[in-house]
C-alpha cells in the first residue's frame, strides 16, 4: 500500500468517527519525516478516543500498524506514526495552541472532499 492510499484511509476512518475539521498536508517535498500529516480533531476526550480508536483498528484490519503510539489516554493530542502517514488528533484547544497546519505552512493542503467515501 503506498503511502496516498494509507493517508486516504485514515482520513476515512476519521470521517467515520465524525473527526472535525480533517485536513491533509503533504510536507514529502519539505521533509524526510514522512510523506503526509493527517490532522483532526474531537470535541471531547472520549470523542478523540474514539478517533484513535477507530483508525487503529480500520487500519489494523488491513495489516497496518503504527511503528509509534504517543498520547494514548491523553485528552489534548495523540499521534499515531505509520512511517509514510502520521496522523495527529487533537482536542480542539490542543490544536489551536500547538497549530501544526500554520508550522507546516508550506506543505500542500491536500482537499479532504475528494478522498472521503
Amino acid at each position: 500500500m503506498n503511502s496516498f492510499e494509507l493517508m486516504k484511509k485514515a482520513v476515512n476512518a476519521a470521517d467515520d468517527r465524525k473527526a472535525i475539521d480533517i485536513s491533509v498536508l503533504h510536507v514529502e517535498p519539505l521533509t524526510t519525516l514522512c510523506d503526509y500529516f493527517v490532522i483532526c480533531s474531537g470535541t471531547s476526550a472520549p470523542h478523540v478516543n474514539a478517533i484513535y480508536e477507530e483508525i487503529d483498528e480500520k487500519l489494523s484490519e488491513i495489516g497496518v500498524y503504527p511503528a509509534s503510539r504517543q498520547g494514548v489516554g491523553n485528552p489534548g493530542w495523540v499521534l499515531l506514526d505509520y512511517g509514510d502517514v502520521i496522523v495527529h488528533i487533537f482536542n480542539e484547544s490542543s490544536r489551536e495552541f500547538y497549530s501544526i497546519e500554520r508550522l507546516w505552512s508550506d506543505a500542500e493542503q491536500i482537499n479532504v472532499e475528494n478522498l472521503t467515501d
